[in-house]
């Protein structure tokens, strides 16, 4: 696949770059700007992702950077089970925990809720970090709806995290889920005040908090240019022709008039 003229691979994170050291140089050089393709498109083209982490493993499939890479281009396809098998190599490789939150996400996707809050309650979420373990939190909460039990995801996500007035980097997406749990359990009232406190929290629009908030106030955004305006005509163009057209009938029905009169 190609790679645009500014990507150099020197892009990528030092950890990365480290493990790739045990690559021959050119082949180090090739791998790293496919993982910054990764990085640079999962977001707005997962598919395209997805193509150049398939390059980045048949290069290195040894190089557990570019296992997790391939695992996380294809948890945003929904390719769960590739996923999966992928975060699971990289776990082997590394030893760490740090995947398992989207591990057990994965069981999610693949119908396996069960397995998601088996994997919530195990010895390994323990060694995890904050974010981790707030991670884990929503992956649970999940799974409790996708079975159906809408208040034990409620109860789940009721934590000294989201009870804290500190933003921090899972802040909104803490509050957003507990609102929607909220709002899916009709209680509106509780569920609007935690979409405003997402909103207040989130900082890099990571959730659409503000547009949920406006639905439940009834506030409705109207397109700025009407359907029968010109594309480009401005709100007093458009006034101005209507003027026109106004003054042209008023014309026509004088003329009209007048020949009435005359006949």
């Amino acid at each position: 696949m190609p790679i645009p003229e500014d990507v150099t691979g020197d892009e990528i994170d030092k950890d990365v770059r480290q493990e790739l050291q045990s690559l021959p140089k050119g082949l180090a050089e090739d791998v790293a700007k496919n993982l910054v393709m990764v990085a640079r498109l999962i977001d707005e083209d997962p598919e395209g992702a997805y193509g150049y982490s398939k390059v980045a493993l048949r290069l290195a499939s040894r190089v557990a950077a570019v296992r997790e890479a391939a695992g996380f281009a294809a948890y945003a396809n929904q390719k769960y089970s590739e996923a999966l098998a992928e975060f699971r190599a990289a776990r082997r490789m590394t030893g760490t925990v740090d995947l398992w939150p989207v591990m057990a996400d994965c069981e999610r996707g693949l119908g396996r809720p069960e397995k998601a809050l088996d994997m919530a309650g195990a010895p390994e979420v323990h060694k995890l970090d904050k974010a981790g373990q707030v991670e884990m939190r929503l992956v649970a909460a999940g799974a409790r709806r996708d079975m159906g039990q809408l208040e034990a995801a409620i109860v789940t996500l009721q934590s000294p995290e989201l009870a804290s007035s500190s933003v921090q980097p899972w802040t909104a997406r803490l509050r957003y889920a507990y609102a929607d749990a909220l709002l899916a359990a009709g209680r509106t009232d509780e569920a609007r005040e935690w979409f405003a406190k997402a909103v207040e929290a989130d900082r890099d629009g990571s959730t659409d908090a503000s547009d949920r908030l406006a639905e439940l106030d009834g506030v409705e955004f109207v397109d700025v240019l009407d359907e029968d305006d010109e594309p480009g005509e401005t709100t007093e163009e458009a006034e101005a022709d209507t003027e026109i057209d106004t003054d042209t009938e008023k014309d026509t029905n004088t003329d009209n008039d007048t020949d009435t009169e005359k006949d």
